[in-house]
């Protein structure tokens, strides 16, 4: 196993016809209570958007799943998240979303990075799971 194998770094960036203050709220409503699969079902996530404030999946009847807790929130430019995620196996993941203001709008950069036992399904469908999430932020807001 190389140090490849035990990383991601997943960068994605968005140009959004909004102000900042709007495109962080659409981000906190999409990463939380809005977040969908890329069929469109809710992912049952809730966010607590205070430091220490957890992310996790409630499933209902005594059922969910931990997703990270707030490490950093500095509204309208900065969430960072951190925890185990979607991977239930050793891998620790950061997450970090950026609003800055752009000619027109504003810019969005989110940036997944983690270390682990990296499942080779996760690695490939990262991408595509940010890019929906970065698309309909770009929805809410425009």
């Amino acid at each position: 196993m190389t140090l490849e194998d035990l990383t991601l770094d997943v960068e994605q960036h968005l140009e959004v016809k909004a102000p900042p203050e709007k495109v962080f709220a659409a981000a906190l409503h999409r990463l939380g209570k809005g977040n969908t699969k890329t069929d469109g079902q809710s992912m049952e996530l809730l966010l607590e958007s205070k430091p220490g404030g957890r992310w996790y999946r409630d499933r209902g009847h005594g059922i969910g799943h931990l997703w990270g807790f707030v490490q950093v929130i500095k509204p309208p430019t900065l969430l960072e998240l951190s925890g185990p995620m979607f991977m239930s196996y050793p891998a620790i993941n950061h997450l970090e979303v950026k609003v800055e203001p752009a000619p027109g709008g504003s810019r969005l950069t989110l940036r997944h990075r983690a270390i682990g036992m990296i499942d080779p399904e996760h690695r490939k469908g990262v991408t595509t799971g940010w890019l929906h999430t970065l698309d309909t932020i770009r929805q809410d807001c425009e």
